[in-house]
């Protein structure tokens, strides 16, 4: 699951983590001829902020505000640098002390926050191929009507080591790259920059995407720890509770048991073929608002008490299971039974649209591409990517260096993989992660808290079903769980890219904000 990334996979790395260390240390003689250790090397100088005062037009107000691209430098307890962490914000000017401040970021682990800031709610956005690929540049970056300066000031973060920000000094990959690691650098970040632009007083709102939702879980309840509140959470494409979505990805044919991923993922599976009119017989219910909640209700009663049977499952029963399956998706019979009633959904994807030669997108399944290989069981490519990502990698670069003035030679790190490959996955010593508990310690903790649940239906990296699944299951007190709104939307993982959901998504969110600060 990068913005991007695909993390499911980085559980092979967690079990090796685990392991205890071995060490064998030798004890030599102290040798005086040997040379002093050298001096750590000096700390370059950050490149200094670019500030710039701009204006956009919203809703027929003109909003004059001040843009910032800079880093803040992370220390450790002995005061010493540890990483530069780089930002953008965007503060409307001449505004009240109290004026809402929103933390954007996007997950990974190891992605930079390029996309929420080129894609969502900033000022400006470029135009990127809605279910179609993007041409090539010049790319078409706009002033973004859909901005949420008029709510909120907004302050978009790299997380360590992507963008341009660095370890630095006394910094190691063992200090950020973790669950917990990242909580408590988002949390320095978070402090120093209240601290630093006088906004101890502001309504403070975090904002994350994909696996910025578990940081948005465990950073909202570390910061309230650390006695700074926060008013609202925005989760865009959930996954808090990573057990949910192993089996799929380790084993096709769930032997031993393990079938949750199966059910949660199936709506989205039959919105993808609803939205390609790939379901039998002609079909094609009105609207997904009809068609989900049936397939919703045979997901969670009929499909998941016939993957809980096993092998004492009725051939009638069965054979009832592959009907509604094929019903539900398009995916020919025998393909349902020579899978064993249980697809995995890189399978679905390459499947669906097989005899075109074609796969769909992970990110968002509107999305699809040819495959270099059209007999594999999972796709060459995310068709999401090689639609949309030098647009939001040129746009980004030129945004950046040329509109905000941030003038450095450094290489803009979009995503790192060698962040993914190395995370350290353990929440609090225990594996599989799980950040719903900490999103409801911190919703019972600090019952003013609201939370808003973004999902696209066409999202194969975090479904939105799993989604409400597990914040049904927060096992919070009624009045704590009716604090959760939710929203969903007809696009995939980055819900931005089809400007209508944007435009609905944006409404929403005014809405929520409104909601928020005045108390209700």
């Amino acid at each position: 699951m990068r913005r991007k990334t695909i993390v499911f996979k980085a559980v092979l790395f967690c079990a090796l983590a685990a392991l205890p260390a071995l060490s064998y240390a030798p004890t030599f003689a102290a040798d005086a001829s040997a040379p002093a250790p050298s001096a750590a090397p000096a700390i370059p100088p950050a490149p200094p902020d670019a500030v710039t005062h701009q204006s956009i037009s919203v809703g027929g107000r003109t909003l004059a505000y001040t843009a910032r691209a800079g880093t803040i430098t992370l220390q450790n307890q002995a005061g010493q640098p540890t990483c530069r962490m780089f930002f953008t914000a965007f503060t409307l000017d001449d505004a009240s002390a109290r004026r809402p401040v929103t933390f954007f970021y996007n997950g990974g682990p190891g992605s930079s926050t390029i996309w929420l800031r080129m894609g969502s709610f900033g000022p400006m956005r470029v135009i990127v191929g809605n279910g179609t690929s993007t041409p090539n540049a010049p790319f078409n970056l706009v002033p973004n009507q859909y901005t949420l300066l008029d709510k909120t000031d907004m302050v978009f973060v790299d997380a360590p080591g992507t963008g341009f920000g660095r370890l630095v000094g006394a910094g190691k990959p063992d200090d950020f790259y973790g669950v917990d690691q990242d909580m408590r650098a988002f949390g320095q970040f978070v402090s120093r920059y209240v601290s630093t632009y006088g906004r101890w007083n502001s309504p403070k709102f975090l904002f994350g995407e994909s696996y910025g939702t578990p940081r948005s879980a465990v950073l909202s309840n570390y910061l309230q720890d650390q006695g700074i509140g926060i008013n609202g959470v925005v989760l865009l494409s959930s996954i808090l509770d990573f057990s949910l979505d192993w089996d799929t990805n380790f084993s096709a044919t769930a032997i031993g048991g393990g079938d949750w991923a199966y059910p949660l993922y199936l709506p989205t599976e039959a919105a993808t073929s609803w939205y390609h009119n790939r379901l039998p017989g002609g079909q094609h219910p009105a609207s997904l608002d009809v068609f989900l909640p049936q397939v919703e209700r045979f997901a969670m009663n009929e499909y998941l008490n016939a993957l809980a049977q096993g092998s004492r499952l009725p051939p009638s029963t069965y054979n009832d299971v592959v009907a509604k399956l094929h019903q539900y998706t398009g995916l020919p019979e025998q393909y349902i039974r020579n899978s064993n009633l249980r697809i995995p959904y890189v399978r679905y994807m390459t499947e669906l649209m097989r005899n075109d030669g074609r796969a769909v997108g992970r990110y968002d399944a509107r999305y699809s591409a040819y495959s270099v290989d059209p007999i594999s069981d999972q796709p060459d490519f995310d068709a999401t990517d090689s639609a949309i990502d030098s647009a939001f990698v040129g746009a980004g670069n030129y945004f950046v260096r040329q509109v905000l003035g941030y003038n450095t030679d450094q290489e803009y790190r979009v995503e790192l993989g060698e962040i993914n490959r190395s995370w350290d996955w353990k929440r609090d010593g225990n594996l599989p992660t799980n950040t719903a508990q900490d999103l409801a310690r911190a919703m019972v903790y600090n019952p003013n808290m609201r939370v808003f649940s973004a999902n696209g239906y066409y999202d194969l990296a975090t479904p939105f079903f799993a989604t409400v699944y597990t914040l049904n299951h927060l096992n919070v007190p009624p009045q704590i769980q009716s604090h959760i709104t939710y929203g969903f939307y007809e696009s995939g993982h980055m819900v931005y890219i089809n400007p209508d959901a944007l435009a609905k998504f944006h409404d929403d969110l005014e809405r929520w904000y409104d909601s928020v600060l005045s108390g209700r």
